[in-house]
């Protein structure tokens, strides 16, 4: 990162500690990730403004708020093998990788995927399994999952997803339509316990994939 990058995204890193965000090494991962590096050029003066922007193909990259909330709802629970449903720009999955050993990710926009990949790859981040594929199905081959975060929101929660959680899992995931919550499933044998975290707004999650 150049020295005025670096300078925006620690302030970027106090604004969401004034906003609640507790755990430092989420701070620290939004520090050290250049966020222009995720967006088209002519957006990139607004990539430390704590908000959405689009990426392209009808979806955004999430505010960075709800990217350090949602990391660190995860990282409560230290996760050694995580499941990114929506990989979208890649920087969520950008932070995840560098806070836990092994984190898969799954987009349904071909292009997308592609884009992601190479971002990753420009940061030197190894630790990642890209696949292309339909999000509301997981990624049965890897799992169990200690934790699954949903980075679009479903319209109900994906049994598949539930089922590819390891014992105390957990599943960050907005729900809901016109009106959505983030909700933090926990696995317990065969029951689920749900909290609600907090009323948010995404992208809506699709079934199937798109070239």
């Amino acid at each position: 990162m150049s020295q005025v990058a670096s300078t925006v995204a620690i302030n970027l890193a106090r604004k969401l500690h004034e906003a609640g965000i507790r755990n430092n090494a989420v701070l620290q991962a939004v520090s050290n990730t250049p966020r222009e590096l995720f967006l088209d050029g002519a957006l990139a003066h607004k990539a430390y403004e704590n908000t959405a922007l689009p990426i392209g193909q009808g979806q955004t990259i999430s505010q960075p708020y709800i990217v350090a909330r949602m990391t660190e709802l995860l990282l409560q629970h230290n996760p050694s093998k995580v499941l990114e449903i929506g990989t979208g720009s890649g920087y969520q999955a950008a932070i995840l990788a560098q806070l836990v050993p092994q984190l898969c990710t799954i987009e349904r926009i071909k292009a997308l995927q592609i884009q992601a990949r190479q971002r990753l790859k420009r940061l030197d981040l190894h630790n990642v399994s890209f696949k292309y594929g339909d999000g509301w199905k997981g990624w049965q081959n890897k799992a169990p999952f200690d934790a699954i975060m949903v980075t679009a929101a479903a319209a109900s929660v994906p049994e598949a997803l539930l089922m590819q959680l390891s014992e105390c899992g957990v599943l960050v995931i907005p729900v809901g339509e016109d009106s959505q919550q983030l909700l933090k499933i926990t696995r317990h044998g065969n029951e689920y316990s749900s909290q609600i975290i907090e009323a948010v707004k995404f992208v809506p999650l699709i079934n199937g994939e798109l070239a």
